[in-house]
């Protein structure tokens, strides 16, 4: 069913089965349901509370408590923008959204104080969530309520929950992929949300609330994979949000479970499409949505009713992105002979060398870790040159280039690692494990 808002989505289901579980949080060791009608009475009367503050800017330091979600919805109901953050936020990003007023872990809210603003005039209705920032700083980008819900009635068309399931959301709400698809697709359906307890219970949520169903990053499913961690009661689990390894979906299907496998962006409120068949990466297009290719294979997505306004006072970096209400994603794609999409690879993924060359990373990548054995890696840029930052000691630098000489022996000079750099600490990543080049390549200049 298509929602205008949270209110009207929350309202619909507290009218007509007021009991129902709409969350399911721990409370003193035991699971506690919140019913439709408790949530919408909690929403209201905090977004009474927040309506007398005079605030118009609320940047949410996100932690996935009931508070937490309380305190989202109820903001956009008093009609403040919301900025949706970690606990990795820094005073920067708190003055660019114009945040004027912090909700979170007292600490942190603290030492983020002195870069509130004066807020804001016009952010009634909407939800600003960052980029990961995987080759580029991270951008704010403005959502609206209608846009996140009309994304969780695309999924829900096509990839339906019943009022009985439960949904273990284990995701990060600050991220739009965690926002719907751990969120809002389960309450859309009129379905409940089992909000998880952090990565400390990653080791025990699953077994706590025993969910039918489950969204997850490739990562966390790996993790939660190997240490056999998923519950028998689970019968359906949506990936999304980065590249998967097909080991991960098989594993689920020999426990008996559906797999879905999503492809969205936070410009276009997250999914835009879902795999509803036996190969998980062989997707539908949601129904809102209409995907075209441009010539070079880049995915083109018209999602008038799920794209985003923009990027938050960035015209320009906006301009490039999205014209004429087709957003150009970055994502490279093919249809199949039934229609379905399939990524096969990021433009920002393949480095355009100074002569002209163009490496496809995953590719590249993939032949590299063969000869690395096991070492975290990632291959960048540097003076339009292609460039190995490998986590170890500078005393490893003969080890490695003996380990990559014969590789290196095969492949076009254009192609051949010019420079190598170490740093002692993990690659930085995003919360869905993508690797953030950019700021590798920051880190290797600054060498």
């Amino acid at each position: 069913m298509r929602f205008s808002g949270f209110s009207e989505l929350l309202r619909h289901y507290a009218a007509r089965t007021p009991q129902a579980p709409a969350l399911k949080i721990e409370a003193n060791g035991a699971i506690k349901a919140v019913g439709y009608a408790d949530l919408c009475d909690a929403i209201d009367a905090r977004a009474a509370a927040l309506a007398q503050t005079g605030k118009t800017c609320l940047g949410v330091l996100c932690d996935g408590s009931f508070a937490c979600v309380v305190e989202i919805f109820a903001a956009v109901q008093a009609g403040l923008q919301v900025v949706l953050l970690n606990e990795n936020a820094d005073p920067d990003l708190v003055a660019a959204a114009d945040i004027d007023l912090l909700w979170g872990d007292p600490d942190l809210t603290q030492e983020l104080s002195p870069a509130l603003t004066r807020g804001v005039s016009d952010g009634k209705g909407k939800l600003l969530f960052f980029t990961s920032g995987t080759t580029a700083r991270r951008k704010a980008v403005v959502l609206t309520e209608q846009s996140l819900c009309a994304s969780a009635y695309n999924g829900g068309a096509l990839l339906p929950l019943d009022p009985a399931d439960t949904l273990l959301c284990m995701l990060p709400l600050d991220h739009v992929f965690g926002f719907v698809c751990g969120l809002l697709w389960a309450l859309s359906c009129g379905a409940s949300v089992a909000l998880g307890r952090g990565p400390r219970h990653y080791f025990d949520d699953c077994a706590f609330f025993r969910p039918t169903a489950l969204s997850a990053v490739p990562l966390l499913l790996g993790f939660l994979l190997q240490k056999q961690l998923l519950g028998d009661t689970l019968r359906l689990v949506l990936i999304g949000a980065g590249d998967c390894p097909p080991q991960i979906p098989a594993a689920l299907k020999a426990m008996g479970m559906r797999v879905s496998f999503g492809y969205g962006l936070t410009e276009t409120s997250s999914g835009v499409a879902l795999s509803l068949g036996d190969d998980p990466y062989a997707m539908a297009v949601c129904p809102d949505d209409r995907i075209t290719l441009a010539a070079d294979g880049e995915i083109l997505i018209e999602a008038p009713t799920c794209v985003m306004q923009g990027y938050y006072k960035d015209a320009e970096a906006t301009a490039a992105v999205l014209r004429d209400g087709v957003l150009a994603t970055g994502d490279l794609g093919r249809f199949d002979a039934d229609g379905l999409l399939h990524i096969i690879g990021r433009k920002k993924e393949i480095l355009v060398l100074r002569d002209g060359t163009k490496i496809y990373l995953p590719e590249y990548e993939q032949q590299l870790a063969g000869a690395l054995a096991g070492m975290e890696f990632a291959t960048i840029a540097i003076d339009g040159a292609p460039a190995l930052v490998v986590r170890g000691e500078e005393s490893q630098r003969a080890s490695v280039n003996a380990a990559l000489a014969p590789l290196m022996r095969t492949l076009p000079l254009g192609q051949r690692l010019k420079n190598l750099y170490f740093i002692s600490d993990p690659l930085p990543r995003t919360a869905t494990g993508k690797i953030k080049r950019w700021e590798l390549q920051q880190k290797a200049v600054s060498q």
